[in-house]
């Protein structure tokens, strides 16, 4: 089998996956969602390994677990603000374990134990707001603004690989990501654009003014996304995060886009709530 055809193989099925996972209800985007961050939380504390360094991995997914629980039980309204108050002694128990471990550099150790919750975690529990709270105005479960959100990712990355490839000459950052260059990063912007004005067609509860924005967000926020999981895995001199997708890499490769965008749509979407 080609690598063409494995990665359109394996691309078409994550993608419904994905997608089916949304339209299905909560219940299914629950599941499928925590086990997305458990399964990517797991990849990056695997590859830290590679930098001979052992964070406090099962823990890292336990408290990965009861970060997305909580956000996920917070905006679906069974939990209050103050709940988060617990998550702060379960994040510094992260020190006081270490005090345990007889591990060399003990300081990295909690460094990348907390970077993987910070990088990894927060953002795909983000993810839930999109849906059950924002979308659907706090009133239930709606699949516009994820699914577009999600949509418009897919639309830079394809439109940024396509341009870059075709017409790219001008190199954004070539010591991190040779491929990467600033016309790919216009070409992701433009696809990503025409994307919004579509979904803003079919998706009419959001206007088409915060479709642009939102795209516009995750188009450059998604290619720098790119370039920082890019610098990790250079980091520690690998190529790909992971084997888990035939021809694409890593879970982490498929969502590197969504780990910087999602945090600043959703400060956005905030910011838009309170005016």
């Amino acid at each position: 089998m080609s690598t063409f055809v494995q990665r359109t193989i394996t691309g078409t099925v994550f993608m419904l996956v994905i997608v089916g996972a949304i339209i299905l209800g909560r219940y299914s985007f629950f599941v499928v969602f925590l086990g997305l961050t458990l399964a990517t939380l797991y990849e990056f504390y695997r590859l830290t390994f590679k930098a001979r360094v052992k964070p406090q991995h099962l823990y890292g997914l336990v408290l990965g677990a009861v970060i997305f629980t909580v956000n996920y039980l917070f905006a679906i309204g069974r939990l209050g603000n103050y709940i988060f108050l617990g998550l702060i002694p379960l994040v510094l128990s992260v020190f006081i374990i270490e005090l345990f471990r007889n591990h060399q550099k003990p300081m990295h150790n909690i460094g990348y134990t907390l970077l993987g919750l910070i990088y990894i975690a927060i953002p795909f529990s983000l993810l839930n707001y999109f849906a059950l709270s924002y979308a659907s105005y706090r009133i239930g479960f709606q699949t516009s603004l994820l699914l577009g959100f999600f949509i418009l990712t897919w639309a830079n990355d394809t439109g940024a690989y396509a341009f870059g490839l075709s017409i790219g000459r001008n190199k954004m950052f070539p010591r991190i990501s040779p491929k990467k260059s600033w016309e790919g990063l216009v070409g992701g912007i433009f696809t990503t654009l025409l994307t919004a004005w579509i979904l803003s067609l079919f998706f009419i509860e959001i206007s088409l003014f915060h479709w642009i924005a939102i795209g516009l967000i995750t188009a450059s926020m998604g290619i720098f996304g790119d370039l920082v999981e890019s610098m990790f895995k250079r980091s520690i001199g690998v190529k790909d995060s992971g084997k888990f997708l035939p021809g694409h890499g890593g879970l982490l490769d498929r969502f590197d886009c969504i780990l910087l965008s999602a945090p600043i749509v959703f400060v956005y979407l905030e910011i838009m709530m309170l005016i």
